[in-house]
């Protein structure tokens, strides 16, 4: 994988009307961001301690609709000393009501990537749409047999039994989490290398747990070069830059979410870094500027 071959393949890829990728340079580090497609939600489960009239102005201002929201789903994949690493794997095939998302298979093949050329994946955390990628026998057949698969060791623990009560989602949900979680860590266990707090798996690829959204949410800070990103998972969701205290209902620690939340766009806000996160608008690669007690959401100019 290049950032050459990617930008221009030429009749070696799929050919798509939008592109499904967004190919970039950190230092001497290439990521790309890929689009694993949309995922409806319902909308309240974006703001679930928003004052309703102030949710609704919001949504309105946003040109969002108020019921049912197309939410995006991003990974990214990096190269760096060699190594190949993916960042997340999107929500798999596995769930037929949501048939725009679940897209890796073909957007990976779609950027000239070959899935056995992958040697590291990297979890943010394992809700269903971070890890259902990794369960379609499609994709996860052609992986290699020395894969390593990094996550935060409290995230592992906590699906053993997992605790909901804190959360808001709609009724079918946790259940559904609850059982992809359990079938990939019965595939994987064997390939996992859980870290406790901090785990650099390539020169500049730093995984750093967060906690918060999930008790082994981590984040992904890429650096080289006196440059830097951070892919951010579900530490930051599309309302959270202007009002970084709503609460999301698939976090199950609200609270500290809102708290890491602050924290992580806070010191982005004070760098200059970027940031990538799983469901901001594809590409989502922006910066972060401070706006008195909160943040707004600088986006990049995409590079042709």
């Amino acid at each position: 994988m290049s950032v050459d071959n990617i930008t221009h393949l030429g009749g070696t890829g799929i050919d798509e009307l939008v592109p499904s990728r967004y190919a970039l340079t950190v230092g001497d580090i290439e990521v790309l961001v890929i689009s694993d497609g949309v995922l409806p939600i319902t909308a309240s489960t974006m703001a679930t301690n928003a004052e309703p009239a102030a949710y609704s102005a919001w949504l309105k201002e946003m040109f969002l609709p108020p019921e049912i929201l197309d939410w995006p789903l991003n990974v990214a994949v990096v190269r760096s000393a060699g190594k190949t690493i993916l960042i997340d794997s999107g929500l798999g095939t596995e769930f037929p009501d949501f048939p725009r998302a679940g897209q890796l298979g073909l957007r990976l093949a779609a950027a000239g990537i070959d899935p056995a050329s992958v040697t590291d994946v990297v979890l943010t955390h394992l809700h269903m749409d971070h890890i259902g990628g990794l369960l379609v026998d499609g994709l996860r057949n052609k992986l290699r047999p020395d894969l390593r698969v990094h996550v935060a060791a409290a995230e592992a623990e906590f699906w053993e039994s997992p605790d909901f009560s804190r959360t808001v989602m709609p009724a079918p949900i946790p259940d559904v989490l609850r059982r992809t979680a359990t079938a990939f860590l019965d595939l994987y266990r064997g390939q996992l290398r859980a870290f406790d707090e901090e785990y650099e798996v390539a020169p500049g690829v730093l995984l750093r747990r967060t906690g918060g959204h999930t008790p082994g949410h981590s984040i992904v800070r890429i650096e080289s070069r006196g440059e830097a990103l951070t892919f951010a998972g579900d530490a930051v969701f599309q309302p959270g830059f202007e009002q970084p205290g709503w609460q999301n209902g698939f976090e199950h620690d609200p609270e500290e979410s809102a708290r890491v939340r602050v924290r992580l766009l806070g010191e982005l806000a004070a760098s200059g870094e970027q940031l990538v996160a799983t469901h901001l608008p594809f590409p989502s690669v922006c910066h972060v500027a401070a706006a008195g007690n909160a943040f707004r959401v600088v986006p990049a100019v995409w590079d042709y």
